[in-house]
This record gives structure tokens, C-alpha cells and sequence, in this order.
């Protein structure tokens, strides 16, 4: 029978995943580059997990630096089909507290334009639906799984992503707020957008650490107590991946359309593809490339 095979990308704090069994190491070089550090694949709870620290072991990557096609494209290789992000963010709504945990279904991109957003390019043109940036299928699992581990959980909502490494201003924290975004962080654009390119269904974790700076009640975000708060959450992060593997074990078919995003994607004859990119993108693009 096929196993399950799930990527977990970890963000601020959580730079390893305690519980694996059969653990190893696995160095993977792929066409867009090196990923961020090695990955660490194991079995928990009768599925295959691929972790990898989006920052490196050791935090040494700012969200700017992060090799996110290398990434992405590495998890691909590993035969990863499903995406578990895990992402410290400051709330933007009074409701979500600090150590509350979010699964938001939309993002909005502030990240200006200087982080490489696709794999195509160089002779292929292609063109993803991205309405619905994460996989409602999977989001609902670590929803779910969330409850089930006891954490306060907000399902549904929007991450704005911005280019860092600054915390926002407090007239642009203002502004944000007043768009109704609901939290703030640094990494899960391109990230999103480049799973979706990859087939892989996405969602993310993503764990309250502090209510940015428009909240007057409160002290301004730093990064002292978003530590803090990080090492709070990661515990519970764990315990939520966790619930969500004993729930994924049995999911060995995909219903979602996360799978095929790529069919009707290629807008260029395949005949006018250069060879080079037509093989840097093998891996993603040959079934349909025939």
C-alpha cells in the first residue's frame, strides 16, 4: 500500500520534530539550488515525514534569503504530497491572543517584488489558479488537529505576508489592520504560491507570538518576546503535526485539485521550450510535457 509522505517546513523555534523513528538525514541538490539545510525524514504515526528548518538549523537565514524554489522542489523530490507550514506571526484582530494558533485560507503579498515567485520563466510561460492559495482539504485537518491537541484555534483568516527583515512601522501596522488582515508574517509567500506550481497541497500552522505594534494595550512586538512566545508554541505545534499525521495516515489519494494545478497551466507551444529548462523542470512539468 502507498504510504503517506508529509513535508513539514518549519519556521522561528522549530528546527527539528521530536518522535521520528527510522530517522536519517538526506542531502538533497536540485536545479534551483541548495534548500535551506538538509532534510530530516522519518516515520510518525504510519506516515513519512519530511521536516526541514526554513531557516536553517541554527536560524541563519532571514525570510528575504530563504532558497524557497530549492525548498519546494526538494520536498518534490522526496515524494512529498502534502505541505505542513509552521510560521510565528503577530495578530492583527484583537481575538486572536498571543499562543493562539491560526490555519488561514488566504494570503495578501507584500513582499516587494524581490523574491523569485515561480518556477517557470526562460522559455516557459505557465499560469496557476491561486484564488484559494492553500489546500482547503488539508487545512481542515490541522484545523482539526489543533483542537484536537487543545490549542485555541482560528480557522480561516488572511495572512499578510511582508518583505522584512523590519517589523512593520505603526502607521503600516495601522494600515494593515485596517484592510482586515488578520495576522503578519514573513514567509509563507512565495512559499504558497510555489507548492501550488509543484502540485503539492499546502496549509499552514501558524502561531501567534504577539499583536504586532497597532495595539496600544500592549507592548510593541520585539523579538525577546517573540522568542518567548515561540518556545510556548512549539511544543503545541508538535502535538498539532502530530494529530494531523494520525489523521493523514489513512488520506493515500488526494481529493483536491492541488494535484493537477499544473494541467492547463502551460500557455507556450512545448516545441518552442529550450531543452535546459525543459529538463530543470522535469520533475513538475514532464507528464504534461509529453
Amino acid at each position: 500500500m502507498k504510504q503517506t509522505i508529509i513535508g513539514v517546513i518549519g519556521g522561528s523555534g522549530l528546527y527539528d520534530m521530536e518522535g521520528l523513528s527510522d530517522l536519517r538525514e538526506v542531502a538533497v541538490s536540485t536545479p534551483f539550488g541548495k534548500p535551506s539545510d538538509v532534510f530530516v525524514v522519518g516515520e510518525l504515526q504510519d506516515v513519512q515525514l519530511v521536516f526541514l528548518p526554513r531557516h536553517g538549523r541554527g536560524h541563519r537565514l532571514m525570510p528575504s534569503e530563504v532558497p524557497y524554489r530549492a525548498n519546494i522542489h526538494g520536498m518534490k523530490q522526496l515524494g512529498v504530497e502534502r505541505i505542513i507550514s509552521v510560521s510565528a506571526v503577530g495578530s492583527m484582530q484583537e481575538h486572536i491572543a498571543p499562543g493562539h494558533i491560526v490555519v488561514p485560507d488566504q494570503f495578501f503579498d507584500r513582499t516587494q517584488g524581490r523574491r523569485v515567485s515561480s518556477f517557470f520563466g526562460e522559455g516557459i510561460v505557465g499560469h496557476v489558479q491561486f484564488a484559494d492559495p492553500v489546500c482547503r482539504d488539508l487545512s481542515r485537518t490541522l484545523a482539526e488537529a489543533g483542537r484536537k491537541a487543545g490549542a485555541t484555534v482560528h480557522e480561516g483568516g488572511t495572512y499578510l505576508c511582508i518583505e522584512g527583515p523590519n517589523f512593520s512601522t505603526r502607521a503600516e501596522s495601522k494600515i494593515y489592520r485596517s484592510w482586515g488582515v488578520d495576522i503578519i508574517g514573513m514567509t509563507n509567500i512565495p512559499e504558497a504560491r510555489l507548492a501550488r506550481e509543484a502540485e503539492i497541497c499546502y496549509g499552514t500552522i501558524a502561531l501567534a507570538t504577539d499583536y504586532d505594534c497597532w495595539h496600544e494595550g500592549h507592548d510593541d512586538v520585539s523579538v525577546d518576546a517573540v522568542v518567548a512566545m515561540v518556545r510556548q508554541n512549539v511544543a503545541m505545534a508538535r502535538l498539532i503535526i502530530r494529530h494531523a499525521a494520525e489523521i493523514l495516515a489513512t488520506s493515500h489519494d488526494r481529493a483536491c485539485a492541488c494535484k493537477e494545478a499544473l494541467r492547463y497551466a502551460i500557455m507556450n507551444d512545448p516545441a518552442v521550450i529550450p531543452p535546459a529548462t525543459r529538463a530543470r523542470l522535469e520533475l513538475l512539468l514532464g507528464k504534461y510535457l509529453q
